[in-house]
């Protein structure tokens, strides 16, 4: 009998309990502020040492959140689900009502934190988990690394006198846009005669360092032209070393390495490459026959094609206006813009950095041509591209902020149709593949970024300069003279290269 009142009276309790904690619910809904001591100590303009200490009342409200929630379902042992006395309920579960809580306070009071410095993170806290641990006594301290945005002084960019490069794009200029276009839909036919610039070759590629075989590719397809760039350094003068070549001979050159080159020991050095000619090639291009127009993008005719070659070179020439801009603006911020960037934030954006810029000239109607060569430079100059590309976006981010500029859905669907329209795929594809590669937010930053420039534009005052296009004279290759890393890190669009004939396929 006395354990029967007993269990009444327990019964009677807990409905108690439950009643007050019924009517405090609105209470708990209302998160209560955590009362943290946080340091945060600055090794360099980017970085921070951030060390929290979670007082010795708020571990013990966890504990108790959390002991009271098991409480009504524990099994215990002797006892019915729900009827443990607390004690042993608290010695069962200890380590996991611990563990439980360690999660709880740490994303509770990231979140604070976040919300509570001035500081804006631009990677994830390098927080070590098994290091942190809920002491039986006292306050939990935790401590964490994190990259920020540096601090500056903005620079005054309203009223800016810009140079901006402008061209009234004439026959000619679309007549050199065709030809480049019509190259990717060419027939490369075989030529007996000697190899001259502008023709393509079909080499195996040896290169070497001291007597030791560093690469070796086979049947690559070139063409000739004054430079051949690889992913770590160029050769100069390409068109001059193998102008006359014929299928058999081989020609020998020197490609001088960068000093951001993927194989360390021989950053700034010269390699020895050797090219084995396989064959001489010339390219035939297509006519502008009626369906060959309908088949290059459904055009009425050569006309509408010649009006929409004109409208992507006024894309290029506004990515160069914009990249004109960028400098710019940039270039105020020549002495508060001095500070070192942490070598491991440059190494892990540089691969970011590089698939921001191929998909901005992408979406600027660019050839595969052009933007092989203008990403092989990049990436031979990764570390000062990659820190300027970062400063960059630190200050177009602030005006962002200032202004109140936002990406929008619309602003992707118009970014993706332009990509898909110079690769040749349809803007649900390219989409599928951004998602799929992770490239959602640097597609978003780059948006971001030109509606920024754009604003700046707006209040800016112009010196025009004669805009003249660069000369194509680049050769560049997905290959590393030097060994290492010398994938794409983007792959080429669907048609990117003149097509074998059928006669030579046919042999």
């Amino acid at each position: 009998m006395p354990d029967e009142e007993n269990e009444g009276a327990e019964t009677g309790t807990l409905e108690a309990d439950t009643l007050a904690e019924n009517t405090d619910v609105d209470a708990k809904d209302e998160p209560k502020e955590l009362n943290l001591q946080v340091e945060v100590a600055s090794p360099s303009a980017c970085e921070r040492h951030v060390t929290v200490t979670v007082s010795r009342e708020d571990v013990d409200r966890y504990l108790d959140d959390a002991y009271g929630e098991l409480m009504a379902t524990a099994s215990v042992p002797g006892f019915r689900a729900g009827r443990a006395p607390r004690k042993l309920v608290e010695s069962r579960f200890k380590k996991e009502i611990s563990e439980q809580i360690k999660g709880s306070l740490l994303m509770d009071s990231l979140g604070q934190v976040s919300e509570q410095q001035e500081f804006t993170a631009i990677s994830e806290p390098d927080l070590n988990l098994d290091a942190v641990e809920v002491p039986e006594e006292g306050p939990m301290t935790f401590e964490f690394d994190i990259e920020v945005r540096p601090e500056f002084e903005m620079p005054k960019w309203r009223g800016l006198k810009l140079d901006r490069p402008v061209r009234d794009f004439a026959d000619d200029d679309i007549d050199q846009q065709l030809e480049k276009m019509l190259t990717r839909y060419g027939q490369l036919t075989p030529y007996d005669g000697p190899a001259s610039e502008g023709d393509y070759l079909t080499v195996n590629i040896t290169t070497t360092h001291d007597g030791k075989q560093l690469v070796h590719d086979e049947e690559r397809v070139l063409r000739i032209r004054p430079t051949l760039s690889f992913r770590d350094g160029k050769l100069e003068g390409f068109d001059k070393l193998v102008e006359g070549a014929k299928a058999a001979e081989k020609r020998s050159g020197q490609v001088e390495l960068t000093q951001d080159a993927p194989t360390e020991e021989l950053r700034g050095q010269k390699v020895d490459a050797e090219f084995e000619i396989l064959e001489v090639k010339q390219l035939k291009l297509p006519e502008l026959t009626e369906d060959f127009l309908k088949e290059m993008g459904d055009f009425e005719s050569e006309d509408k094609l010649r009006e929409a070659i004109k409208a992507d070179l006024q894309r290029q020439l506004e990515y160069e206006q914009q990249q004109k801009i960028r400098g710019q603006i940039t270039a105020l911020l020549t002495e508060a813009a001095s500070w070192e960037l942490p070598p491991g934030l440059l190494q892990r954006q540089s691969a970011r950095e590089l698939e921001r810029a191929v998909m901005e000239l992408r979406r600027s109607g660019f050839s595969e041509a052009e933007i092989r060569a203008r990403e092989n430079q990049l990436q031979q100059n990764s570390a000062s591209s990659t820190a300027q590309g970062l400063k960059e976006h630190f200050i177009l981010e602030r005006i962002a902020e200032d202004e109140d500029i936002e990406v929008e859905e619309g602003d992707f669907e118009k970014e993706i149709f332009l990509m898909a329209m110079q690769s040749g795929e349809s803007p649900r594809r390219v989409r599928a593949q951004i998602e799929k590669r992770g490239l959602m937010d640097v597609l978003q930053n780059q948006i971001l970024e030109r509606k920024v420039l754009e604003a700046v534009q707006d209040k800016a005052k112009f010196n025009d300069q004669p805009y003249e296009p660069e000369p194509l004279d680049v050769e560049a290759i997905y290959l590393a003279a030097g060994g290492g890393d010398g994938a794409a890190s983007i792959p080429d669009a669907a048609v990117a290269e003149p097509e074998e004939s059928e006669e030579e396929e046919a042999s």
